[in-house]
């Protein structure tokens, strides 16, 4: 094989990335080299990459130059030393968790609560990330290192361009298995319609769940997701009103036993508000899209009514293997999504289109091999 491959780096905050010829890394004691074959192009990217240092100073980015891409799915080409259950030729997603291994929490098995947690090609959220943030890069190349505790095995019936999505199809799983969903109970998604909150609907057989309540403001894209849920799902555009008193119309005024909000930082902190008015007696409300700024809460009500609210970032890799195999067993349908694929030579491309997607829908990937090999 070449000794170089490509990549794309990013040099200065604010600019665009440039491709380049790079060394192919060699695998060190339990790390695995990957040939990348799909880059899932988050929403949230162009942020990172243009304001984070000046949103979250606090929180860094990789020392740039670096290759960032949170999501990579593709093959396992090389093994180091002390990897165990993996080889080459092995088709796999990467989890871009990465955790020290040493401190208290991961030597409690609770490695996503690291004090040096970092999202590989994407930030970390202490200064102590750094270290882990620069050993290991993102996927927006050809080949990447990632520590064997990363991967997911993926299944022959899940296509890589759909594996590369499982960042925010894990985040809505990890927060639903939070949050105790389960035959019976109800679930409220606020933003069902975008990149996160569909995967609720993607993900309700998997629960069980019978009742999903979702709320978004464009009424041709909840139509769409309607016809996902095979009677499901009640969906309804704030724009017909708030949805604490939809909500209470809907259940005979008890409330919904799950509410999960999905919308991101800029989002009107008056509906994340109504969202926990709309919760039933001993509800659970997760946090998952990162509504911005200090936020009134009603903590006298949630003592009164035993309610819990908590946040949840990202998921283990425990957590996408068992994703991977719903999707092998049939039970989690992930055909609804629609790739639109960009070579690697495209992905300022893609960051600045990614605004003119089709809600949560769209599925934008970067393939930094032959298009035909992402599938």
């Amino acid at each position: 094989m070449s000794a170089t491959m490509r990549a794309a780096r990013m040099h200065n905050v604010g600019e665009p990335m440039k491709l380049e010829e790079l060394p192919v890394p060699e695998p060190g004691p339990g790390d695995v080299r990957v040939a990348v074959h799909a880059v899932n192009i988050v929403p949230n990217l162009a942020n990172i990459l243009n304001m984070w240092t000046t949103w979250f100073p606090h929180s860094p980015l990789p020392t740039l130059p670096a290759v960032f891409g949170l999501d990579p799915a593709g093959v396992v080409e090389a093994v180091g030393p002390g990897v165990h259950g993996f080889q080459a030729g092995d088709r796999v997603y990467v989890n871009p968790g990465r955790s020290c291994g040493s401190c208290r929490s991961c030597r409690n098995d609770d490695s996503i609560n690291c004090a040096s947690y970092a999202f590989a090609g994407y930030f970390g959220f202490s200064p102590t990330a750094l270290d882990l943030l620069d050993r290991y890069q993102g996927g927006l190349s050809e080949y990447m290192l990632a520590p064997a505790y990363s991967l997911v095995k993926l299944p022959d019936n899940l296509p890589f361009n759909t594996a590369a999505r499982f960042g925010y199809l894990g985040t809505m799983y990890s927060a639903l298995r939070k949050a105790g969903a389960a035959p019976g109970k109800s679930v409220l998604i606020n933003g069902i319609s975008g990149t996160l909150g569909i995967g609720a609907a993607l993900l309700a057989p998997a629960f069980g769940l019978t009742h999903v309540y979702g709320t978004g403001r464009d009424r041709t894209l909840l139509d769409q997701v309607g016809k996902l849920g095979g009677g499901r799902l009640h969906l309804h555009s704030l724009d017909d009103g708030p949805l604490d008193e939809w909500i209470h119309e809907e259940t005979d005024g008890y409330g919904v036993d799950i509410y999960i909000d999905a919308l991101g930082p800029g989002a009107p902190h008056e509906t994340f508000r109504a969202g926990m008015r709309a919760m039933a007696r001993g509800g659970v409300a997760v946090n998952i899209g990162a509504v911005a700024g200090d936020l009134p809460i009603d903590i006298h009500r949630m003592m009164d009514q035993q309610l819990r609210l908590m946040g949840s970032a990202w998921f283990t890799a425990g957590e996408g293997q068992a994703m991977a195999d719903l999707v092998a067993a049939g039970v989690i349908d992930l055909s609804p999504l629609e790739d639109q694929v960009f070579p690697l030579e495209q992905v300022n491309d893609a960051i600045g289109g990614i605004a003119r997607r089709n809600g949560g829908f769209s599925n934008f990937i970067i393939s930094p091999r032959a298009a035909t090999q992402a599938s």
